[in-house]
C-alpha cells in the first residue's frame, strides 16, 4: 500500500458511520451483512448508507458480492492487512517486543 491508499483509507474512516460501518463487517466476518441489514442496525437511511459504502468500497476496506438481487459485504481482509502493514512497515526499530505487543492487541484470542 502506498501513502495516496493509505490517506484515502484513513479518510473514509474518519467519518463515524463509516467506521461503525467497518467495524460491524469485521465483527461479522465470513457471513457478511446485507446493505439493509447494516442500515436497520446503524439507523441509516438507504440512500446514506449506499454512499457510505461506496466511500468504505473504494478505500479498499469493504468487498461486497451481488446474491440475486440483494447485494452483501464484507470486511476485505487484504485491505485492512495492506493498511496495518504500511503502518507497522518501520514499526519497531529492531525491538521485536515492541510488535509483539501491538500485534497480540489486535489478534483474535482463540
Amino acid at each position: 500500500m502506498d501513502t495516496n491508499n493509505a490517506l484515502n483509507a484513513f479518510s473514509a474512516l474518519s467519518q463515524q458511520t463509516r467506521l461503525d460501518v467497518f467495524r460491524l463487517l469485521i465483527k461479522c466476518g465470513a457471513e457478511g451483512m446485507g446493505a439493509g441489514e447494516i442500515g436497520e442496525i446503524l439507523g441509516v437511511r438507504q440512500n446514506t448508507m449506499s454512499a457510505n459504502l461506496s466511500v468504505l468500497l473504494n478505500a479498499g476496506l469493504i468487498r461486497n458480492e451481488r446474491e440475486g438481487r440483494t447485494i452483501r459485504y464484507y470486511a476485505d481482509y487484504d485491505g485492512i492487512r495492506a493498511l496495518l502493514g504500511f503502518l507497522m512497515a518501520d514499526c519497531c526499530g529492531g525491538q521485536p517486543d515492541l510488535c509483539r505487543q501491538v500485534i497480540e492487541e489486535v489478534a483474535c484470542a482463540l
